[in-house]
């Protein structure tokens, strides 16, 4: 069975209800992963979702913690996350988990980075990857500037290489603009963009998937796609 261990994919909101001189404070909390985790765990998988609050505090800050998954999948969760734990928020040093990533993929690990506004470079570039070790680990080139495309109207993403699948897919609304590695492999594209890219760095191979695994960039349409399940098994095939 692989062990995959998914981090992100969740957020808090909070709003004010301005009535006049009144005022009053909501709070709402989502983790959109399921659709995701349903897909890995049809074709077999083991999946352990770590929320970004929880990612905060408990994510793998050594080689053995993370020996323990085949696939580490980083999904709407930005740079900061990983970086800044509770330790080094109280002026102690720590160790990278960015860094401490990029060395368990050289020794042989797995990683990929699913799309999102805080993934890649993200909304206004603040997810940040571009400036962490990872940038040399990933498939593809991560700007340092706003990176995200959105396409209202529908996207229809065009497989370049998996057998599997027929050749266009269900549209998409957006996704990170990013710029394939010389040496990687383009698996999908929309508008000419790189979708789906796999890629090897040392012993281990790694995977940028540009759109998101929710709403909104992923509509129902793809979510609900017969297919969806194919495509992560033939990710986890080449991945793992």
């Amino acid at each position: 069975m692989t062990e995959i261990l998914l981090a992100g994919e969740s957020w808090s909101s909070t709003s004010l209800l301005v009535k006049g001189r009144d005022v009053s404070m909501g709070t709402d909390y989502t983790e959109p992963a399921d659709r995701l985790v349903e897909a890995l765990e049809s074709i077999g998988a083991s999946v352990t979702h770590q929320p970004a609050d929880v990612a905060l505090r408990e994510f793998p800050r050594s080689k053995a913690a993370l020996d323990q998954y085949d696939l580490v999948l980083l999904s709407d969760i930005g740079a900061q996350t990983l970086l800044l734990t509770p330790q080094v928020s109280a002026g102690e040093t720590d160790v990278n988990r960015c860094k401490l990533l990029g060395e368990w993929v050289a020794d042989g690990g797995a990683l990929g980075m699913l799309g999102g506004y805080t993934s890649f470079a993200g909304e206004h570039g603040a997810a940040g990857y571009a400036r962490t070790e990872l940038a040399d680990v990933l498939p593809v080139e991560i700007a340092h500037h706003d990176d995200r495309v959105e396409t209202p109207e529908g996207a229809t993403p065009v497989n370049r290489g998996i057998e599997e699948l027929p050749e266009e897919w269900p549209h998409v609304l957006g996704y990170n603009a990013l710029t394939a590695d010389a040496d990687a492999q383009v698996l999908a594209t929309v508008r000419e963009d790189p979708l789906v890219v796999v890629g090897d760095h040392g012993e281990g191979t790694t995977l940028a998937y540009a759109t998101d695994c929710a709403p909104h960039w992923a509509p129902e349409a793809f979510l609900e796609w017969e297919h969806l399940p194919k495509l992560w098994d033939a990710l986890l095939d080449r991945l793992v």
